[in-house]
């Protein structure tokens, strides 16, 4: 599959103004512009409909995203659901240190878990704006994308029969392991990672918030983290070895490291419960540079990846397709194509800076536990900036909850 790859001439051919690979928070935020837009898409994406709305994932949305979402109506459900978050603590040398990034910075977080703002954009671009959308698509390829005649094909879940979208523009939102940054060039794309060296075990316990925030946990036995989701349900994460074993961590092990690493004067007993998702995630980022390439764009996960450390990743795909969504309603509506040439440039001026702030941040959170006296001196150093200094206070605070604006 390349760009130059050619279409089977027999597959039933339609025609769309573009094709959106993927239909996750990107794919659906660009599908909802465009259709409110009049403007002609087709949206394709290869698991079920019952899979995208439950499949766990991020939950944090920064007040930017928010806000731009309600103007084009797309956030009714999440502000009346949705708790708001101005604060966090920091557990360390057995102190507790509340962060109250709310005042410094004007914003909140809104706790929103993913699969509930999936849903809610599903329902507003198929359910109530009958917008064409096509789940458990099979072997979507991208054809001829460097040239003015792009085009996406698949196979049909129902009938097995190969068929054909030709399109003025393909959106590649369809993630990480997606089809469409396989389609970017090596010889015209850069792609830098960055490996963080360290694993966490991401948890789901049916068990209600032991804190009415978010909580870090800096120990030298391994980072923590406590983080609401709902008033039952409670995410947690552990540092882990990179491509640990979830078995590794039964129930009794999971509670006795998250007592321990999350302990501090004053604060209250972890409410355990039974544990609901059991995952090792390998904390490493990548950026694709650039995001564009002939009559593809990509978006979200297919063009970058934030390891959760900072809370970015669900943030930084919603710019990408408010970005993308605007650029294409400009360029079908009036023929300005000014949003389009600069796409990738204006994502990636946020990508780089959300991606220096995680590695920042990433430096904090793990210092302690990397075994190396000077890179735990230097966390304990910041740490104690952070609450030490209203200077440094107010740039942790703006970098934490981000802003809608680039440096």
């Amino acid at each position: 599959m390349t760009a130059a790859s050619s279409p089977s001439s027999s597959a039933p051919v339609e025609r769309a103004r573009v094709v959106i690979v993927g239909a996750g928070p990107a794919g659906l935020t660009v599908a909802n512009i465009l259709r409110a837009a009049s403007v002609d898409c087709v949206l394709l994406e290869t698991e079920s409909r019952e899979f995208i709305e439950q499949r766990p994932r991020a939950g944090f949305i920064e007040e930017w995203a928010v806000r731009a979402l309600e103007r084009r109506g797309l956030a009714n459900r999440l502000l009346v659901h949705a708790q708001a978050h101005s604060e966090c603590e920091f557990r360390f040398a057995g102190e507790r240190h509340r962060f109250r990034y709310g005042e410094l910075s004007g914003h909140r977080h809104f706790v929103y878990p993913q699969p509930l703002l999936v849903t809610d954009l599903v329902r507003k671009y198929a359910d109530d704006a009958d917008g064409d959308v096509r789940f458990g698509v099979r072997d979507v390829e991208l054809h001829a994308i460097d040239t003015d005649r792009p085009s996406v094909s698949y196979t049909d879940p129902e009938t097995g029969e190969r068929r054909r979208i030709d399109c003025d523009v393909v959106a590649g939102c369809d993630g990480a392991r997606g089809v469409s940054r396989a389609c970017m060039p090596p010889e015209h794309t850069t792609v830098a990672r960055n490996d963080y060296g360290v694993g966490w075990l991401a948890l789901l316990a049916e068990a209600p918030p032991s804190c009415d925030s978010v909580v870090f946990g800096v120990h030298p036995r391994g980072f923590a983290a406590h983080m609401a989701r709902s008033p039952r349900v409670t995410r947690y994460y552990l540092e882990c070895p990179p491509g640990d074993d979830p078995e590794n961590w039964p129930h009794e092990r999971v509670w006795s490291e998250l007592r321990d690493r999350l302990s501090a004067d004053g604060a209250r007993p972890l409410a355990e419960g039974r544990l609901i998702e059991k995952r090792v995630l390998d904390m490493h980022n990548y950026v694709v540079e650039p995001m564009a390439y002939g009559r593809l764009y990509l978006a979200g996960d297919a063009a970058h990846l934030a390891a959760p450390i900072a809370a970015k990743g669900m943030n930084l795909a919603l710019h990408d397709a408010l970005l993308l969504g605007d650029a294409l309603v400009a360029y079908f509506g009036k023929g300005d194509d000014s949003g389009l040439s600069g796409y990738s440039e204006a994502c990636l001026r946020r990508v780089w800076q959300y991606q220096e702030f995680s590695q920042w941040l990433s430096e904090v959170l793990h210092g302690a536990s990397s075994g190396d006296t000077f890179r735990a001196g230097s966390a304990a150093a910041r740490l104690r900036r952070i609450f030490g200094s209203p200077a440094a206070a107010a740039t942790f605070a703006e970098l934490y909850i981000g802003k809608d604006t680039d440096y």
